[in-house]
């Protein structure tokens, strides 16, 4: 009886006007039940890949209703995947799935590991800054649904397509240009770098990258320091305190990047979404963009302590 009446009481809430202008940005299994008669929420499945039979992910079993929405076609080539698509293509994709700029719409990824995370975070950026107005992020992704016992289902699921016009904002969105700036010191701002301490001192580098190494005057604050001891759930509860432990403020200008604007996005989603600074942006190509364009870095190894790295990296 007090579980019926905590849900009913939670249902109240949801269906309120107040919860439909605060829709996200994460949402929990039993939040996403009730929300789902009470919001209508469109639910865009992420997952990529295929199961052992050869089915997808998403055909072998999926949350009610969801549709499939690989994170794929939110990125870019194989040779700079952190680059955002064409506008005009991204348009395209979400009218092929039904999103408007009002519907609320959660966003579900596996939540296997704190950078399953990543991927959901990337696409809520993307959303987010062609208009979506209510969005959320299942915390702990389908992982976490089946954890509470609730079921998959294999039912097909109608598709509507929109006509809704969708434009994108750079509110956002750091370019080359701006984070060159911020290093010639024309523009005041942190770069934050999302990668694991390797990256960042130039011991490793992503395959695209043209070398390894960091932005100059960049800081290390490494994307999986948002989860607790469960790596697939953010700690939506912690974030403001972390943030201000890593020294950042609510006034603050911040550069999230990583390799791929992969990692980068649950850092922007953490002190935007979570810790409530309005200055955050991505800066989507990140290493791979920045290196291959020849730019400035910081810690690259000279050719010897390359030479070191790589045969280290055989053995």
């Amino acid at each position: 009886m007090k579980k019926l009446l905590a849900l009913a009481a939670t249902a109240l809430v949801l269906a309120s006007p107040a919860f439909a202008q605060s829709f996200g940005p994460l949402l929990t299994p039993a939040e996403l039940v009730i929300a789902i008669p009470a919001q209508n929420p469109l639910i865009l499945d992420i997952r990529g890949g295929k199961t052992a039979d050869g089915k997808t992910v998403y055909d072998a079993g999926r949350i009610p209703g969801a549709l499939s929405a690989p994170y794929g076609r939110f990125r870019g080539p194989a040779e700079n995947p952190g680059a955002l698509p064409p506008v005009d293509v991204l348009s395209a994709t979400l009218q092929d799935l039904g999103v408007t700029h009002d519907r609320p719409l959660v966003i579900v990824h596996q939540g296997s590991d704190e950078t399953d995370f990543g991927s959901a975070a990337r696409v809520y950026w993307t959303l987010k800054s062609m208009g979506v107005s209510h969005l959320a992020i299942l915390n702990g992704g389908v992982t976490a649904w089946q954890s509470a016992k609730l079921d998959l289902t294999t039912t097909p699921t109608a598709v509507t397509a929109s006509t809704e016009p969708f434009t994108f904002s750079s509110q956002w969105m750091a370019t080359a240009e701006d984070v060159l700036k911020v290093v010639n010191g024309e523009t005041k701002a942190k770069l934050v770098d999302a990668r694991p301490e390797s990256f960042w001192n130039g011991e490793e580098a992503h395959a695209a990258a043209a070398r390894p190494g960091t932005l100059p005057q960049s800081q290390l604050f490494t994307h999986s320091r948002w989860f607790s001891s469960n790596p697939a759930l953010i700690d939506a509860a912690g974030a403001k305190a972390l943030a201000q432990s890593g020294g950042y403020a609510p006034t603050d200008s911040l550069v999230s990047f990583c390799n791929t604007g992969h990692w980068a996005a649950t850092n922007w989603f953490a002190l935007s979404e979570l810790a409530g600074i309005e200055n955050v942006k991505l800066y989507p190509e990140s290493m791979v963009g920045w290196s291959n364009a020849g730019l400035p870095m910081d810690h690259v190894p000279g050719p010897f302590r390359r030479l070191w790295l790589s045969f280290k990296g055989v053995f």
